[in-house]
């Protein structure tokens, strides 16, 4: 992963001049183990005792890149939610959603709605849009023709990140086994009582797992990322719902500024 869907569930976004602001005034350390039980004790189970890179993990990877792949438009709703620690310690949950509207091979329309802030990002494969409607301003910028361009390029040189934005890369065949330190599985499981196989990866500073959903469809159900760069390993869950059969059209990504809106522009990184 280039950049964590964590990061971005924070920062997604800031590289609005105006809207360069801490979220909470906290800083973002995220409190407790996800393994924690009612006693708040930690329940520890070992790793599988095979090779640290299960080569079965990496296929059901790409066996789901693979099946995005063939998506030539889609609709999510993800349930999410972050842990934080205030700067006082003391431990706040903020939940969420985001809306994801794709049509390949050069649109998007993402609409995340939390406790901390609503986000617009817009790609309609000429231009990209960042719109804040709390506030009534927004800014775009020129973009490359594809969807992958567009994401290095906001990046590189906005520092502007999108939530979960490695759903889109993966549909490209970004999985690099090179990159996984290691990756197992952890047997089947269901969410939201979908059958799905659960995978747990660390890569670099990252531990992230994904459910996978069973059968035909691979669809990647729930994404769990900790950042293993602050003791308190802070974490971001998704929860995903899809529709793999959408009517879009390019005309449901044009951008029409609100008439009291502001045009403001992006901070260079």
């Amino acid at each position: 992963m280039r950049h964590h869907p964590l990061a971005a569930a924070l920062a997604a976004g800031l590289g609005l001049s105006l809207l360069a602001t801490s979220a909470l005034a906290a800083s973002p350390k995220a409190g407790g183990s996800l393994a924690q039980g009612p006693s708040s004790k930690a329940i520890r189970a070992t790793p599988p005792p095979d090779a640290p890179l299960d080569p079965t993990a990496v296929a059901a990877l790409q066996r789901m890149g693979a099946y995005l792949a063939t998506l030539n438009a889609f609709e999510i709703t993800a349930d999410t939610t972050l842990d934080l620690v205030m700067t006082n310690n003391q431990l706040v949950q903020v939940g969420g959603q985001a809306r994801y509207k794709v049509l390949r091979p050069n649109h998007f329309i993402i609409d995340v709605d939390s406790d901390l802030k609503k986000r617009r990002y817009i790609y309609d494969g000429r231009q990209f849009t960042l719109y804040s409607p709390d506030q009534g301003v927004y800014a775009s910028v020129a973009a490359p023709a594809t969807t992958r361009e567009t994401l290095d390029r906001i990046w590189e040189k906005l520092h502007v990140a999108l939530p979960l934005e490695d759903l889109f890369r993966w549909s490209q065949g970004s999985v690099r086994p090179a990159d996984l330190q290691s990756g197992f599985g952890m047997g089947r499981a269901s969410v939201d009582g979908v059958p799905a196989d659960q995978y747990v990866f660390r890569e670099g500073d990252i531990d992230w797992q994904v459910w996978i959903k069973a059968g035909p469809d691979p669809l990647p159900l729930k994404v769990v990322i900790i950042d293993r760069t602050d003791p308190a390993h802070p974490a971001y869950v998704a929860r995903l719902k899809w529709n793999v059969s959408p009517s879009l059209s390019d005309s449901d990504f044009a951008f029409q500024a609100p008439a009291d809106a502001r045009r403001i522009n992006f901070a260079s990184k």
